[in-house]
């Protein structure tokens, strides 16, 4: 496989024409299957002429506690890929710090400069050459990887390119890939806003999945949410005809939100007449048992890319 996955861009039009309003990620829980929402700080709100922010952005947690750099000499991911030098906006959550493991580090050293890119907004993925040519599926947010790993298993015919910002969770799935012979895993790390908006060519992926993202259930961080009409319009632009959005959460209110979004998006169509049944390929998570066994109701939505 290439590891020259990324090509140079002085401008993508496509990019400007959405807007400043479309910059921003959302809280992940940092892109993450958990919820991490108190490891996050509430930000101010927007200085005078700063666009409306979407939810909070994804910065990567590779910086331990005492500041230095996990990754020094750019063999692991990097604390803040985008930096200063992308766009100007106030961040609404501090750069998660959770311990990374030996065999995780080891991992990240090892398989990031093959199968790991940074989410700087400099450059556009070539995805054909990152993925030997498999469609390929965007999930942002996969915590520690498990889920992924067996879907990847399940469907070795398709790529899947996992967005999250939080270091062990990085490091425990490309470490399952090697493990499990999976070479159709690749992991970016960042700001799934701006990858979407300045590093993925329209058209180009096969599939989005949501599952579990934060919920940010009090009323006055909804606007941190993800699922909002001007993400999945963003998103709705890189998928290719016939693409699947596959969106899952054990919050009711939010599913309730995720469905009025998603159909209200004109070139989606929902698959099912509300609410789907959970599809076979989504495996049950660890996250998803817990909210279970606390009485949750898990929600799935199914949209499709109109051609």
């Amino acid at each position: 496989m290439s590891e020259n996955r990324a090509t140079p861009e002085t401008t993508a039009p496509e990019a400007d024409a959405l807007g400043a309003d479309a910059a921003h990620a959302r809280g992940p829980a940092t892109h993450t299957d958990g919820r991490a929402a108190g490891e996050r700080a509430a930000s101010p709100a927007p200085e005078a002429g700063e666009p409306r922010p979407l939810g909070a952005t994804a910065v990567s947690a590779a910086v331990p506690r005492r500041g230095r750099p996990m990754f020094p000499d750019g063999t692991g991911p990097a604390a803040d890929p985008a930096g200063s030098h992308h766009e100007r906006r106030i961040r609404s959550f501090q750069p998660r710090r959770s311990r990374v493991s030996p065999s995780q580090a080891d991992a990240l050293r090892r398989l990031w400069s093959k199968w790991g890119v940074d989410i700087d907004g400099l450059s556009r993925i070539d995805l054909d050459a990152f993925f030997d040519g498999l469609p390929v599926v965007l999930e942002i947010g996969f915590g520690m990887g498990e889920a992924t790993a067996q879907m990847a298993a399940a469907d070795p015919a398709t790529g899947i390119l996992g967005c999250d910002v939080h270091t062990p969770g990085q490091g425990n799935l490309l470490g399952l890939a090697e493990r499990n012979g999976l070479s159709n895993i690749r992991v970016a790390n960042g700001d799934a806003i701006i990858l979407l908006r300045e590093m993925l060519a329209p058209g180009s992926l096969a599939g989005l999945r949501v599952y579990f993202p934060d919920p940010w259930p009090k009323k006055r961080h909804h606007k941190r949410r993800l699922v909002q009409p001007e993400f999945i319009a963003l998103a709705s632009t890189r998928l290719a005809p016939g693409a699947l959005v596959h969106c899952a959460t054990d919050w009711e209110p939010y599913a309730e939100q995720m469905l009025e979004v998603l159909s209200a998006e004109p070139t989606l169509e929902n698959l099912h007449p509300g609410y789907a049944p959970r599809p076979d390929f989504r495996p049950l998570t660890r996250f998803e048992g817990q909210g279970l066994d606390k009485g949750h109701v898990v929600h799935d939505l199914l949209f499709r890319r109109r051609g």
